[in-house]
């Protein structure tokens, strides 16, 4: 998603999403968050439109690059990106 590929349906219904000004909500779940995966993040917290889920290390002491979305803050989330406003905290 943060290098525009249209791999899935789900990337296409996001892309569609930004096209068209509308907000895309995003819930992370991944291994290599802190790692891998950071640049793409990094990319995508500053896009316009793009609105995280706030999120957290999963397991510090096991898996030290995971991270995952809270997911009880989808809805405030969603509400607040209607808002056209990242909910705070977003590293939780």
């Amino acid at each position: 998603m943060a290098n525009a590929i249209t791999d899935t349906p789900v990337c296409m219904a996001f892309k569609a999403h930004l096209r068209n000004n509308k907000p895309a909500i995003i819930a992370i779940s991944t291994n290599d968050g802190l790692s891998g995966n950071a640049k793409n993040l990094g990319m995508l917290l500053d896009k316009k439109n793009v609105y995280f889920v706030p999120f957290g290390q999963d397991d510090p002491v096991k898996k030290s690059t995971s991270l995952i979305a809270h997911y009880d803050m989808i809805i405030p989330t969603i509400i607040e990106a209607l808002k056209s406003k990242q909910i705070q905290p977003l590293l939780v």
